[in-house]
């Protein structure tokens, strides 16, 4: 059986007038909220793909949100004709690695070497992916696809474990936020 071509020209100039398709067919703009979406997720994942790069600890996992990103992204080019990931693998893994930590007393600053800080960086974009999924929900007036849903659902999950993570990954002592009042 021959492998199927998913990807035969990357060079099509379809978009060149400022639209796109969706993977349904439907021609939006490209600055829509769908594509700024789709976007940020798939930022997210370069941005794992970077963290994988840096650490070879919790590789299997990372590379198992990449491939859960990914199915994001097709939940979203689908319009919700896509089945969404499952966030319960992520809330195993945010409890099994915060019983490891100290309790947090104050909010902790981005850093602690650059695994951690990477991080961070997931944490932070993965933030803003799920903020603009929920801005394109809600858009919708209550007729948001339940993938849609699930899918933002995931993303809240996956910037827990990435703080989760970070905390676990940082190489010294936790810098932590000393607030207003620090004189």
């Amino acid at each position: 059986m021959a492998d199927k071509q998913r990807i035969g020209k990357v060079t099509t100039r379809a978009g060149d007038s400022g639209n796109s398709k969706l993977a349904t067919g439907r021609t939006v703009a490209k600055h829509a909220p769908i594509f700024q979406a789709i976007g940020a997720v798939d930022e997210l994942n370069s941005h794992v793909g970077m963290l994988v790069s840096t650490t070879d600890l919790q590789s299997a996992q990372l590379k198992q949100i990449q491939q859960d990103l990914f199915d994001i992204g097709a939940v979203l080019a689908m319009e919700g004709e896509f089945n969404a990931p499952s966030a319960a693998h992520l809330e195993s893994e945010v409890n099994t690695l915060n019983a490891a930590l100290p309790p947090l007393t104050e909010f902790v600053l981005p850093g602690g070497g650059v695994p951690a800080a990477q991080s961070h960086i997931c944490r932070t974009v993965c933030r803003r992916a799920e903020t603009m999924l929920w801005a394109l929900i809600h858009m919708t007036d209550g007729e948001a696809p339940e993938a849609y849903v699930t899918s933002a659902q995931y993303l809240n999950r996956l910037s827990d474990y990435f703080f989760v993570l970070a905390r676990s990954l940082t190489a010294s002592a936790e810098e932590q936020w000393q607030g207003p009042n620090r004189g």
